[in-house]
């Protein structure tokens, strides 16, 4: 198998080229939102130009756009890690997603019931249950984690799971610290107490392969602009469960699994998007493994490739980070556990504030995040607010050059 392609990796993504002070600009904004490669404007431009029409027409536009929509569907499902396509369901993006579908899953809970969340989450997936908690009359328990490393509190989940327990509502992995939590793990004893669970993947899907057969997860979101494509929301469900559950939408629609929850005129331009977005990391694979066809397997050996990369850039990081006396790394430090987090690494400086960091980073042409990142509750159990924390998000296409650069310029606040 070959080594990383990241020359071929860097030279999909048109917006790497952009210079800053003279030297290539440094994307380490990629929490909040990748980049793209050509391949996803080029599909987008090309749906409006070719087959720009609504859905089910006779004609040859909205023929082809149905054609398009079909085989999205099941690129999404060959990302997810489901046989079936009828699971998969489109939106304008993760949150809008969670809050629409919590409307219609808090249906079934009545006063007493439980939902637990957690502390560690982005509150996309907060928000939603505990309004709708709220308009049920049902109960919210919150699991904290552990400060010193940001890992979730198992023993309290293990406490709060009851026969009472309707949903349990974690993210695979952290948006603000990195930390990947044990999914598998937590829906195997969500279910042994009789609850449902949802995962927040969007901050998982552009680091490792999702799966949700090996999850045996009820419910999974993601965002197609974290992992390299345009702002389009995923939502997968058992069928099972999303045949039973009864969608709010207009009367008239198709009643038929995916669109029975696929509420108006979705953003097919932007669908287009995320199937080229799917195809290139699908081709990234088979760089790597050339001959690969089935797309599921070239997905599994791209994400394989992307996690060794990024461990390689993370350990660079964390190993840097150490040296700068000023720097304080909150999550999973330790070099020996790279496989427990993604390269999310949040930082404060005990001389400078988030802010001040962050402007000192864009002087030098490095995009890095401040602040909570909608990951409230773990900047107020980390006692950050109001000011935060700064977030360095290295993705596959950064390079070992610009972890150096990046530490470089850290070091000249010490």
């Amino acid at each position: 198998m070959s080594k990383f392609p990241i020359d071929w990796c860097r030279e999909q993504f048109p917006a790497l080229a952009r210079e800053y002070g003279g030297q290539q600009a440094v994307y380490l904004d990629g929490p909040a939102g990748s980049q793209v490669p050509q391949r996803v404007i080029d599909a987008m431009g090309r749906y409006l130009v070719e087959m720009n029409a609504n859905h089910g027409g006779r004609f040859p536009t909205s023929q082809a756009s149905d054609a398009m929509l079909d085989e999205a569907h099941r690129a999404a499902a060959d990302l997810l890690g489901t046989p079936t396509a009828e699971g998969t369901i489109f939106g304008a993006n993760m949150t809008s997603l969670t809050f629409a579908f919590s409307r219609a899953l808090a249906r079934q809970w009545k006063p007493g019931d439980e939902i637990i969340v957690t502390r560690l989450d982005h509150d996309a997936n907060v928000s939603p249950w505990v309004l709708a908690a709220r308009d049920a009359g049902a109960i919210v328990h919150r699991i904290p984690f552990h400060h010193e490393d940001c890992t979730l509190d198992l023993n309290e989940l293990d406490k709060r799971l009851s026969d009472r327990t309707r949903l349990v509502a974690v993210g695979c992995a952290s948006n603000s610290v990195g930390t990947i939590n044990p999914v598998a793990e937590i829906c195997r004893r969500a279910h042994a107490a009789g609850s449902q669970v949802f995962l927040d993947a969007v901050h998982y899907a552009p680091h490792a392969l999702m799966d949700v057969a090996a999850w045996d997860c009820d419910y999974v979101a993601a965002s197609a602009y974290k992992f390299f494509g345009p702002h389009v929301g995923i939502l997968w469900g058992k069928n099972e469960h999303l045949e039973r559950l009864e969608p709010y939408k207009v009367r008239p629609a198709a009643d038929s699994l995916p669109d029975r929850w696929m509420t108006g005129t979705q953003n097919h331009e932007g669908i287009a998007g995320l199937l080229a977005a799917v195809e290139y990391l699908a081709d990234l694979g088979r760089q790597v493994a050339p001959g690969t066809r089935d797309r599921r397997e070239a997905l599994a050996t791209a994400f394989e490739q992307i996690g060794g990369h990024e461990r390689t850039l993370c350990a660079q990081l964390l190993e840097g980070l150490t040296r700068l006396k000023q720097v304080r790394v909150w999550g999973i430090a330790d070099r020996q556990r790279l496989g427990e987090r993604v390269p999310t690494v949040s930082i404060t400086h005990a001389k400078r504030s988030p802010l001040e960091v962050a402007d000192h980073l864009a002087e030098r042409g490095i995009f890095a995040w401040h602040g909570n990142f909608y990951a409230l509750e773990v900047s107020e159990s980390l006692g950050l607010e109001p000011e935060g924390l700064v977030r360095l998000g290295l993705l596959h296409y950064n390079t070992a050059s610009e972890v150096e650069r990046l530490l470089a310029a850290l070091s000249e606040l010490e």
